[in-house]
């Protein structure tokens, strides 16, 4: 019937884990079957598994902009713009003095 209607459903072997990433945590699915169905050229992926864990996301101190801004501002490289804000906790401004000082 499946093949009347032009899908093709298959299971991929040796699946590990699945991991679905959102901006605020992470699904993870253990020892996860999952099928792969085609369906007029279009991929459909099916997961299912008992063993889930979620783990929260960690919310970056800084934006690339932020990065840019410093490195702007103290005349420095990005990668030392990078590492100052790290040092400071993502304060742009003491990033900046930090560097120019």
């Amino acid at each position: 019937m499946m093949e009347r209607m032009g899908l093709d459903m298959s299971q991929i072997p040796d699946v590990e884990e699945v991991i679905i990433r959102t901006a605020s945590k992470d699904m993870i699915i253990k020892d996860a079957s999952v099928s792969e169905i085609n369906a007029k050229g279009m991929r459909i992926f099916q997961v299912m598994g008992n063993d889930i864990e979620e783990v929260e996301r960690e919310k970056p101190q800084f934006t690339e902009e932020d990065i840019l801004l410093v490195a702007q501002q103290a005349g420095v490289s990005r990668e030392r713009a990078e590492a100052a804000l790290e040092e400071s906790g993502g304060d742009l401004a003491q990033a900046i003095l930090k560097l120019t000082s």
